[in-house]
């Protein structure tokens, strides 16, 4: 019986790596059936939403959905009551209950020289950022006034609970759980709940705690520091960013959105590059890497997950490098080079 999965290409590059990925999943052994959608500014121009009720309704009976980048200046407004796309994104998550947004970082021995740390500061990094994605500053409450405005950050116990689950179930040794409680009050929450279900769930993995601009600095001094990296939505999103570009590009970096038993949404952590939008130099690898992790994590398909990661792996190892990594090739040359070797 094939899997379905919803495909949303989204704006910019989006649709350039959304087809190359489609191929490179077409060349593996399982059955694949993939449903195309507006989503993000590309649905603001047919529909006047970033996310509409059929994206979203074929979304929910998806077994996974596919996402490759949205946003761009066409869409950028300070006007609160304009549309923008990436309130598609923050919708799609709210809606599908995807609490949890991993971020793995591992540089590449092919592209440590294209990373702008030293080889021996990125040598055997491997870690994860386990990101909360559905709390916090981003989903609070917000008013605006000419003068003022604002934006409540707020989460709960059972929220934090939750997410400091997955940390830990995914660590293999230690996980850093990073808050500001030095000053806000949702973090010493955040701290207090992340000591009780380690002292009550997990005794046997390393906990410490750091604050959000420690954790900010050691990325890039000691990197190799971090196992599992836990932290709220906006820290989060900050800090992922800021892994990414251990790896040389932030166009190497996929990410998985997973809630309790639906459908994950699976997506590049790069934006939508709308400058090279069209001239054929869009990197594909993290939109690659991030159908890898759907076929992992949402089909539970591991064998095919691991071959497509090889293929990527070994693709760098011969001397692919796209723009974004210092070299010349395009993105129908990316994808020929992963597929050769898969």
């Amino acid at each position: 019986m094939a899997r379905r999965i919803v495909l949303l290409p989204g704006d910019g590059i989006g649709p350039e790596i959304a087809a190359a990925t489609v191929q490179v999943l077409g060349a593996l052994a399982v059955d694949l059936e993939f449903d195309e959608h507006l989503f993000g500014g590309a649905s603001i121009d047919a529909c006047g939403v970033a996310l509409s009720d059929e994206t979203l309704a074929a979304c929910r009976a998806a077994d996974a959905v596919l996402l490759a980048a949205v946003g761009g200046p066409k869409w950028d407004s300070t006007d609160p009551a304009k549309p923008r796309p990436e309130q598609g994104l923050l919708g799609l998550r709210k809606a599908l209950g995807l609490f949890a947004n991993l971020r793995p970082v591992r540089p590449l021995p092919a592209l440590y020289d294209a990373s702008p740390l030293k080889r021996e500061l990125i040598e055997q990094v491997d870690l994860l950022v386990v990101r909360e994605l559905t709390g916090g500053i981003y989903f609070g409450a917000k008013t605006r006034t000419k003068d003022s405005a604002s934006d409540a950050c707020v989460y709960t116990r059972s929220e934090i609970e939750r997410i400091a689950r997955v940390a830990f179930s995914s660590a293999r040794s230690r996980v850093t759980s990073v808050d500001k409680a030095n000053v806000l009050e949702t973090s010493r929450l955040w701290r207090e709940v992340v000591r009780g279900v380690h002292a009550s769930e997990f005794p046997d993995v390393e906990l410490e705690h750091m604050l959000v601009d420690a954790a900010a600095m050691r990325l890039v001094a000691t990197p190799r520091h971090f196992d599992v990296i836990l932290t709220e939505n906006m820290f989060g999103d900050i800090l992922s960013d800021e892994a990414a570009m251990l790896t040389g590009s932030i166009g190497m970096l996929p990410s998985a959105s997973l809630g309790d038993g639906g459908p994950g949404v699976f997506e590049p952590v790069h934006g939508s590059a709308p400058d090279i939008a069209g001239t054929g130099q869009a990197n594909p690898l993290a939109m690659f890497l991030s159908a890898a992790l759907m076929l992992r994590h949402g089909l539970a398909l591991d064998t095919e997950a691991a071959a497509v990661e090889s293929a990527v792996d070994r693709a760098l190892a011969d001397g692919l490098l796209t723009p974004d990594l210092g070299g010349r090739a395009t993105t129908a040359e990316a994808t020929s080079a992963v597929l050769q070797h898969l």
